[in-house]
């Protein structure tokens, strides 16, 4: 019987091991789905579960960005330049509209209130989501709508088709005044260019948000829980610009460039005690309103501020500094003379002065006779090319770059304007003799209009290089100041003494010499001109392509106001570069007096230039004597008639001073320049093609009437011989009628 008891339990063992290797693997399984569910459970609440909340509240939230209003930009005074208002943005609600007869009246409803293409808004209602192949469930029709129009609209009470969203537009009360130096922004708000880009953080602030609760087709539940972060506006940046002194300034460069046809004219109105810009523009300008967006050469060419971005051979601008550091090192003084015979030899180089004319000798030898013996002062009025090469040369390379670079002319001003450059100063190393006479009277040499003008001003000031700039201050929303800008000195360049020397001889040029159309009734002024080359698209110089400038300061001996006004490329004929800039100078300045009541230094005889355009040269010249001014213009052009005068009509000017006549046969002659004179050939009795390649052989070009072109030549403009300008068109006349060829 225990036997048998034994062999029934060896009997159920097998059954039992069996039992617990099913329990065993079911367990196991029972861990694993365990541990995938765990697995699970932790990817999708810790993992995942961040994108899924954000994805639930999608469905049960709706948020809407509040739009913080952009900062205010101010001129020097308070006055706003630039601000920003309340628009609103027009969407249509497609999926609330259920009839084609609805979504036509509220199309011709948007097309006729918005200008919106009718077409395109049945477009945008009928479109289908390629998601869920449903309508959208919004769609925007039309941004920055002015709040008029939006009140037309309410009154057809189209509230669930129609949805409104307060937007933001920018607003540049001055027009175009400060096209440049402002900038504009895109349809987004965002600074694009100028100070609005410069700044766009700041000015910009920070969005706000507001969220609420909303029901499956995304409406907002009546009384959900909502939220509410309000926007933080953007700062306010106040600018040392004056938006008179700009407008002074603006008008002189449109008047300068109409008047001599010029591709730009740009300048700048600073202080050169502080480094502050009052005014600065560029002409053509652009209004920042209304920036042409479709055509970008025309966007970016408008907007650039030439007075930092273009580099140009300054010439006798550049004059200012060679003097400067030839006093500030002992090089010259005052009782230092010079001789011009006209050029100087360089090496075995003639190197020329702008002024050259041929004497004859009793012996009827003829000699090269420039300005003659000359006192420092004199050669300064005379802007006398051979003087400044020898103080180039007398200073030597080393000694004359080491004031070079002091003056800035290797860096840039830091003025902080998009887009700035900086001219080219060949390293020293390889500098020739020819090289560095060249440098001397501006030549050889470039910078941008910038760095020019800090030079002066530090020639003038005492000495001292300044950094220039245009914002004033920042200050936050909440009063705090975010920036503060003022007077900044980078180095000494020349003392104090040597500059009271500079400001004496730049006053001797307005008084005396080649500025005087810079001269101001009852003022001191100092100033210098020039006029240089540009290269043409071959990269040689051009005798046509030109850049004249000039630069003037008032009161002379303690300098308040500085202004540098540059024409690029005049496409009239001139007959003196300093007739160019210097009026328009001249006519800013004596605003700025005027703007600021500086009380007058001394009294003088005022003259208003008469308006003599129209006349004759030689009835022009009568007119102008009357009173008491004095006619420039070419002997040959005595019987032709006045086209432009510089300065212009009604201009206050000092009594004696100049007045350039522009004819349509008046040729260029620039002041650093030699004029090439030739004779006109002999032209009476040759058919038309003969005479043409006698004048083209000349180097004149033939002027006919086309109906008379036959025949042989009968009348000549200038007589056989006479000596005009190369490049003057001469017009002849024909014996013959209309051309039969």
């Amino acid at each position: 019987m225990e036997q048998q008891k034994r062999k029934k339990i060896r009997a159920r063992r097998p059954r039992i091991s069996r039992l617990r290797r099913k329990l065993l693997i079911a367990s196991a399984l029972a861990v694993v789905l365990l541990l995938i569910l765990l697995f699970n459970l932790y990817h999708v609440s810790i993992v995942k579960g961040p994108s899924y909340a954000k994805m639930a509240q999608r469905q049960w939230q709706s948020s809407l960005s509040l739009k913080a209003e952009r900062g205010k930009i101010l001129d020097r005074n308070g006055n706003v330049l630039a601000e920003s208002y309340t628009t609103y943005m027009v969407c249509v609600n497609p999926q609330a509209i259920t009839e084609d007869a609805d979504r036509e009246r509220i199309a011709s409803i948007l097309n006729t209130l918005l200008g919106v293409n009718y077409e395109s808004i049945i477009a945008k209602m009928t479109k289908v989501n390629p998601k869920d192949g449903k309508l959208y469930q919004q769609v925007k029709i039309k941004d920055q709508v002015e709040s008029n129009v939006i009140a037309q609209l309410v009154t057809f009470q189209e509230n669930r088709a129609i949805s409104y969203y307060a937007d933001v537009k920018r607003n540049y009360p001055e027009g175009n005044l400060f096209g440049q130096l402002l900038g504009f922004t895109n349809v987004d708000g965002d600074g694009q260019t100028g100070v609005e880009l410069s700044y766009n953080t700041i000015l910009s602030g920070k969005d706000g948000k507001q969220i609420f609760e909303t029901d499956r087709d995304g409406n907002e539940i009546p009384g959900g829980e909502s939220s509410y972060i309000a926007p933080i506006g953007g700062a306010t940046v106040q600018m040392t610009v004056d938006t008179g002194i700009q407008g002074f300034l603006q008008n002189a460069l449109e008047e300068a460039a109409r008047t001599n046809l010029a591709k730009y004219a740009y300048g700048v109105v600073m202080s050169p005690k502080t480094g502050e810009i009052y005014a600065i523009s560029s002409y053509p300008t652009i209004d920042p309103n209304h920036p042409p967006r479709t055509d970008a050469e025309t966007l970016l060419d408008l907007s650039r501020q030439r007075m930092v971005t273009e580099t140009y051979e300054p010439g006798s601008v550049f004059k200012v500094v060679t003097l400067a550091a030839a006093l500030d090192s002992g090089s010259v003084n005052d009782s230092t003379q010079f001789f011009c015979s006209g050029y100087l030899n360089v090496l075995g180089q003639k190197i020329k002065c702008w002024k050259k004319t041929t004497r004859k000798r009793s012996n009827g030898q003829e000699i090269d006779v420039g300005h003659g013996r000359e006192t420092l002062a004199q050669a300064v009025q005379n802007s006398c090319n051979p003087a400044f090469m020898s103080m180039a040369l007398k200073m030597g390379t080393d000694k004359f770059y080491e004031y070079i670079y002091a003056f800035g002319m290797n860096d840039k001003t830091g003025v902080g304007i998009g887009g700035e450059t900086t001219g080219k100063v060949t390293h020293r190393k390889y500098i020739r003799d020819t090289d560095l006479a060249r440098i001397g009277f501006g030549q050889s040499i470039s910078c941008t209009g910038m760095q020019m003008a800090m030079a002066v001003c530090a020639a003038i000031n005492g000495g001292e290089l300044l950094k220039p700039y245009y914002v004033m201050e920042v200050t936050a929303p909440d009063g705090t100041s975010l920036e503060h800008n003022e007077r900044s000195v980078i180095r000494n360049v020349i003392s104090p003494e040597t500059s009271a020397k500079v400001r004496k001889y730049l006053t001797g040029v307005v008084d005396s010499g080649s500025g005087k159309n810079a001269a101001i009734p009852g003022y001191s002024v100092g100033g210098k001109t020039g006029t240089s080359q540009k290269y043409d698209e071959n990269g040689k110089v051009s005798s046509t392509l030109l850049v004249a400038s000039f630069v003037g300061f008032v009161p002379a001996d303690d300098p308040e106001y500085l202004c540098m006004i540059i024409v690029d490329e005049p496409q009239v004929p001139v007959v003196y570069g300093s007739t160019v800039a210097a009026p328009f100078v001249q006519q800013v300045l004596r605003n700025v007096l005027t703007y600021y009541s500086v009380p007058m230094e001394r009294q003088e005889n005022a003259v208003s230039v008469p308006d003599v355009r129209g006349l004759t040269v030689e009835q022009a010249k009568d007119v102008l004597k009357k009173a008491g001014l004095e006619a420039t213009f070419m002997e040959t052009e005595k019987a032709a008639a006045v086209q432009r005068q510089s300065p212009t009509p009604g201009n206050l000017v000092v009594k004696g001073s100049p007045v350039i006549l522009y004819t349509a046969w008046t040729t260029f002659q620039g002041e650093e320049e030699e004029i090439e004179m030739v004779e006109v050939p002999k032209l009476m009795g040759k058919n038309r093609l003969n005479a043409m390649d006698a004048l083209t052989k000349a180097g004149l070009v033939m002027d006919y009437d086309r109906s008379k072109s036959t025949g042989t030549v009968i009348q000549i403009q200038y007589p056989e011989g006479t000596k005009i300008p190369k490049g003057s068109t001469v017009y002849v006349e024909f014996s013959g009628g209309k051309d039969e060829e």
